[in-house]
């Protein structure tokens, strides 16, 4: 999977790129009902949600080209590999087309490679099976530079569709330099998703100059709407900095 070559000033081209995302855990139906109801009307790539949203927002996207997405093993990545397989293949089920894994934190932290590697590899077997996407967030705020690598690496190698750099729960969100280090670090066979503190045009178009092709956002409208009034906000800089925003 390449860069996008987008033209970051077309409203499809962006809204395109981005997961337009609720992850919240006091989201009512009418809060994921109208986040379903804005990714139809920009045309966004998916909409992210809980687990137990999935039916939900797949019955209010029937019909659309919005993929629905969502979250396994969501946010600390510890479940045990069944737990994240079950939940996984009962998204699919379900209508989710895109799964967000986190991968085990921990286990790649203690050099087990074998149980990250075979984890994703298991899940992504699931999602092709269903014609979806796998992609593998690494939070990359609790991990060293080595930890990174190899956690590419693993995800490539286990055939998962995306790297992504963060759950936005954690101690920080995108950065520039982690995008960049992913992008460089599996080439254009996988796509990079960056998620974390994303909140303006500036900030979606600082992360896809770094190497992400995929975006995500919960001020998705927000940065719709600066787009269509010809501003981008300047601040680059506060990306990464913002957690809990997804």
């Amino acid at each position: 999977m390449m860069v996008l070559d987008s033209d970051l000033t077309n409203p499809q081209a962006v809204a395109a790129l981005i997961d337009h995302t609720l992850l919240k855990p006091e989201a009512t139906q009418e809060d994921i009902a109208r986040v379903c109801n804005e990714a139809r009307q920009y045309q966004f790539a998916s909409v992210c949600i809980n687990p137990c949203w999935v039916t939900f927002a797949a019955e209010a996207l029937a019909g659309s080209a919005v993929r629905v997405c969502t979250v396994v093993g969501f946010p600390l990545g510890a479940n045990d590999s069944r737990t994240k397989i079950s939940e996984a293949e009962l998204a699919l089920a379900q209508g989710a087309a895109e799964i967000d894994m986190v991968q085990n934190i921990g286990a790649l932290r203690s050099r087990d490679y074998h149980l990250v590697g075979k984890e994703i590899g298991d899940l992504a077997d699931i999602a092709h099976a269903y014609g979806g996407f796998l992609k593998v967030i690494l939070e990359t705020c609790l991990l060293s530079e080595e930890e990174k690598l190899r956690a590419c690496s693993l995800a490539q190698q286990s055939n998962a569709d995306f790297v992504k750099t963060s759950t936005g729960f954690s101690t920080g969100g995108a950065t520039v330099a982690d995008v960049q280090l992913m992008r460089r670090a599996v080439g254009d066979r996988m796509g990079v998703k960056a998620s974390g503190g994303i909140r303006t045009l500036a900030n979606l178009r600082t992360m896809v100059a770094a190497g992400a092709n995929r975006i995500g956002a919960s001020a998705s409208v927000a940065i719709m709407r600066e787009l269509q009034n010809g501003s981008a906000a300047e601040t680059p800089a506060a990306v990464g900095r913002e957690t809990n925003s997804y």
